[in-house]
């Protein structure tokens, strides 16, 4: 038999119950929407998350005082861990393949200007913060490379707490008021957004030995490092690892890579995708619960059509391939309408919810598909093989 007869037989089958074939496929595009929609949503958030990460760089290294150990928790007891200085901050520009290293002291406090008071969150750093964590100066400056002891009363405003003060007015050289201290304003971040729930625009840049001043700090809550570009930032690690270590004669400090953290974050997303993924699964083995039922009840109905072919001389494998060509049609045209309904839904969703990031990669869209006809072509195996198996005499006698 020639295969446009085969795929022609497979087709009028199809359409002689449209109904029936209708609510088979219907089955198979459920799921096939289902995992479409679930793993667009999965990996939207994956990009989204990942991108929120990159956007500071991928080659930042955070040095933290204390030191972190799987599976322990902290005893509540004072500890004897030496903090970080802004003298361990110097020391480690001074090391190879290092661009740029920054000492940090946050906290929340007032911030009085232009007759107006906010609280928010004041950041201790130094001129190279824009340089480590990719930050744009919209006006004026960003704070000047000063002596850390003797750093100038500067402050550099994130672009949203400009607009809470100032307005439209043009904040540079104006003074602020923080927790009783005076600031002159030097600059206006560009906008960037919120990260982990921080509003990085809400914020206020100092240097760190005047907020050290501010909070009461003897030491620095972290280091951050920027390591040179086509540099492992593993290799700078340990080498700020083994440098601090002969500073402080011991480890007391966490030191985490930006690769790290992206790495971690990426395999829990990963799982997290494939998880919801295979509960849009459950959908799919329904539908090929539907065509075993369906490709049954049409060789019991077609049984006198498989003997008459089998009696003109069809070999038993067309038998074969005629019923598994029809499960897997079915279960090819339900998974063409799942991906044209759940890619319709996705982007729905995503216009209706701006805010929510989906995205459907052309891979995950042959790998439904790809499923769908496996799956088609599982669910037709045993009919068919009931089929190729019929005696001609006893399936004639059906008529």
């Amino acid at each position: 038999m020639l295969w446009s007869d085969a795929i022609q037989l497979a087709l009028r089958a199809i359409t002689a119950q449209r109904l029936r074939s209708f609510l088979t496929l219907l089955g198979i595009a459920v799921g096939i929407a289902a995992v479409i929609l679930l793993t667009s949503i999965g990996e939207g958030i994956h990009r989204f998350v990942l991108g929120e990460f990159t956007q500071f760089g991928t080659n930042v290294i955070t040095v933290a005082p204390g030191k972190t150990k799987t599976g322990g928790s902290p005893s509540g007891l004072p500890s004897s861990a030496r903090p970080l200085s802004l003298d361990d901050a110097k020391s480690i520009e001074r090391l190879p393949h290092v661009v740029a290293v920054t000492p940090n002291v946050r906290g929340n406090a007032e911030v009085e200007g232009n007759g107006r008071t906010r609280r928010t969150l004041i950041y201790g750093v130094n001129s190279k913060l824009p340089l480590i964590f990719r930050s744009t100066v919209q006006s004026g400056q960003f704070l000047p490379a000063d002596d850390e002891g003797s750093a100038r009363p500067f402050v550099v405003l994130g672009s949203k707490l400009k607009n809470e003060l100032f307005g439209s007015e043009n904040p540079l050289g104006q003074r602020l008021r923080i927790s009783g201290l005076h600031f002159r304003v030097i600059g206006v971040l560009a906008p960037k957004g919120q990260f982990l729930g921080i509003d990085l625009d809400d914020t206020a840049f100092v240097p760190t030995a005047r907020a050290q001043e501010l909070f009461n700090r003897e030491g620095v809550d972290e280091i951050n490092i920027a390591a040179e570009e086509g540099i492992p930032s593993a290799i700078v690690a340990n080498r700020v690892k083994t440098h601090l270590i002969d500073r402080h004669n011991r480890e007391d400090f966490t030191i985490v890579t930006q690769e790290e953290m992206l790495k971690t974050l990426s395999n829990i997303l990963n799982v997290l995708t494939m998880a919801v993924g295979a509960l849009g699964g459950i959908s799919l083995l329904v539908g090929g619960v539907g065509i075993v039922t369906i490709m049954t009840i049409a060789v019991t109905e077609r049984t006198g059509e498989i003997g008459l072919l089998v009696a003109l001389g069809a070999p038993r494998r067309t038998i074969l391939a005629l019923f598994l060509g029809e499960a897997v049609a079915l279960s090819a045209l339900g998974g063409i309408f799942g991906l044209a309904l759940g890619f319709g839904l996705a982007q729905l969703i995503h216009f209706a919810l701006p805010a929510l990031p989906v995205h459907t990669p052309l891979s995950f869209v042959l790998l439904a598909e790809g499923i769908a006809i496996t799956i088609g072509l599982a669910a037709g195996v045993l009919p068919a093989r009931n089929a190729a198996r019929l005696n001609p005499v006893d399936a004639l006698r059906t008529e």
